[in-house]
């Protein structure tokens, strides 16, 4: 892909036309290759992108507007059909290039697995990395159904390679026994349905580290997001989640990198799934693009 000009599709609102100006590069990564239920969030940044235009460039969260911040929308990285590995790879590629230009990337998903290769180019770059992790699920396993390759998987690569102490789960309501188990053993940190208050606690205890942060949409209940593959009832509300990132953006950690994975619009009818992603990702880049300086 080149970053010498600007994406020719749809863009997020106020996406800025000029790859070398900009703090920050937004992705795509069109990937359910692996997903174990319900397949689409390929599909996802395409459609966050679209209803972005419905949003409001000013954030009274934050106040700040979008403008503030140049950021480069570089489409989706176009990856090869029903083949995991080569999509892996492209990932982690496209990652390192956007960290060789000193950007800020913010991707958007596709299935969770997405998050292992940037994990990896992130952790090259950081190797004092630390991750926080928003989701419904733990995503701690080995494999499924002997595939290592699963979107149930990402989080338990990560911790194998940059150490399990140095990964932090949040919103949690989901997982096999043994997962909870080994998180236990390994003394990773795993906050179970809640992701605000324990947020707040670990914020300290990380500050002036570099952070990777990756939300899963389904952290939130399906009444506020019933467009993803793995549904799960008894998440948190979308208000915890933007004071979520508040929390982060007003903290003293430093946002390296971030991700929001697993819209799939196609079981949303009503688009507030997309939606919602999309104000997710506005507060996002207000808040996080400018914390690794």
């Amino acid at each position: 892909m080149r970053f010498d000009e600007a994406y020719s599709g749809n863009v997020f609102i106020k996406s800025h036309p000029n790859f070398e100006e900009s703090e920050a590069v937004l992705y795509g990564m069109p990937m359910d290759w692996t997903v174990s239920y319900r397949p689409g969030s390929r599909f996802g940044p395409a459609r966050i992108r679209e209803v972005s235009i419905g949003l409001e460039e000013y954030s009274a969260y934050l106040d700040r507007e979008l403008e503030e911040v140049k950021y480069f929308d570089a489409g989706d990285i176009p990856l090869p059909f029903g083949n995991p590995q080569r999509s892996i790879e492209m990932i982690e590629e496209f990652v390192d290039r956007i960290l060789t230009a000193d950007k800020f990337p913010l991707g958007m998903g596709g299935e969770h697995l997405v998050t292992w290769p940037v994990i990896k180019a992130m952790y090259k770059k950081y190797p004092d990395l630390a991750i926080l992790h928003m989701d419904a699920h733990t995503d701690l396993r080995e494999h499924y159904e002997g595939e290592p390759l699963s979107h149930s998987t990402p989080i338990r690569k990560a911790a194998e390679l940059i150490g399990p102490k140095n990964v932090y789960s949040f919103g949690i309501r989901s997982g096999m026994k043994e997962e909870f188990q080994w998180a236990q053993d390994v003394g990773m940190y795993i906050a179970k349905f809640e992701v605000l208050e324990p947020l707040k606690e670990i914020l300290p205890k990380l500050s002036g580290r570099p952070v990777y942060v990756t939300i899963d949409i389904d952290v939130l209940d399906p009444a506020f997001a019933p467009g993803t593959g793995t549904v799960d009832a008894g998440g948190i509300t979308s208000r915890e989640l933007l004071a979520s990132i508040h929390e982060i953006a007003k903290s003293d950690v430093k946002v390296v990198g971030a991700d929001l994975v697993e819209v799939a619009p196609i079981y949303d009818p009503s688009e507030q799934t997309a939606n919602t992603a999309s104000k997710m990702l506005r507060e996002m880049i207000l808040g996080w693009v400018q914390k690794r300086s």
